[in-house]
């Protein structure tokens, strides 16, 4: 990959082309997204927006012609995000902006892509029906509702995901070929202020209140928090100079533990948006 970024920086030529190609090319569309945003961090979003086009064309043609929105949805996820981050080096303003774009999403998905959205449900709605009778008993009529609130949250949720991945991406990317180790320092520092934490634990909750969609709330108030949670324990383990062997345990139980380990961290990152636990570990020297 530290090739393909090498070959992306030579011009504009081969930004675009590598861009324009991978999106148009089915499950390559992040790659396009990620370049995108290397672009932007290292050269500064005017440039990165007219390398941009290159890879919004395939990506509208994707949206428009295959009705599928995801390498579009994608595409404006990390074109917005690393803008924000490029302009004010703050990954907690990035992510902010990220997350507000998702809910944009999750809006109006169901009224750009009706049709793709109603296949979903429908598809749902007959698995429930013929592989788990008892709970599409239990829902009854809201059957339907329940998927499509689930479906239309997944989908904003994974194209949210996705777009902060590859601009973290993107990022280390840069680091990499400019700045080594410098996004490793930036993950393990990265901690929510306290308002910032207050405003996606309220937007986690809000859902009911306000009448919207509370799963597609949750996704946007919960990635922050719990990307903000996984750099806590990357930070700690760096700070005490543990090996990578405790990061793999870490991930081994984040997979096998699943929610459960998933909240834990959310609600550390925000007892660590007050407390900076961080700085209050004492570091450790070098290994011997």
């Amino acid at each position: 990959m530290r090739a393909l970024a090498q070959f992306v920086m030579r011009g504009p030529l081969q930004a675009g082309g590598v861009a324009a190609v991978t999106t148009a090319i089915p499950l390559l569309f992040w790659i396009g997204a990620a370049v995108i945003g290397l672009v932007i961090l290292r050269l500064g979003i005017s440039q990165g927006l007219n390398i941009g086009l290159w890879a919004l064309l395939p990506a509208l043609g994707w949206s428009w012609f295959g009705q599928d929105p995801t390498a579009l949805a994608v595409l404006l996820q990390v074109m917005l995000i690393a803008s924000i981050l490029r302009t004010t080096l703050s990954w907690e303003k990035a992510l902010l902006a990220g997350s507000f774009l998702g809910i944009v999403t999750g809006m109006m998905l169901p009224l750009l892509y009706p049709d793709l959205l109603n296949d979903l449900v429908q598809t749902g709605v007959r698995f429930y029906e013929e592989y788990n009778a008892e709970v599409a008993s239990s829902l009854g009529d809201r059957l339907e509702t329940v998927i499509r609130q689930t479906m239309n949250a997944s989908m904003a949720g994974t194209y949210l995901v996705t777009g902060v991945g590859m601009t973290m991406l993107a990022r280390s990317w840069q680091a990499g070929l400019y700045n080594p180790g410098g996004f490793r320092a930036e993950f393990h520092s990265l901690r929510l202020s306290p308002a910032i934490a207050v405003i996606c634990v309220i937007t986690m909750v809000a859902g009911p209140v306000l009448g919207l969609n509370s799963m597609l709330l949750g996704w946007a108030g919960g990635l922050p928090l719990f990307l903000a949670g996984l750099a806590l324990v990357h930070g700690i383990v760096g700070r005490k100079n543990l090996s990578g062997q405790w990061l793999i345990i870490f991930y081994l139980a984040l997979v096998l533990l699943g929610p459960s380990l998933m909240i834990l961290l959310v609600v550390l990152a925000f007892v660590d948006s007050w407390l900076d636990i961080r700085r209050r570990i004492k570091p450790s020297g070098p290994a011997e």
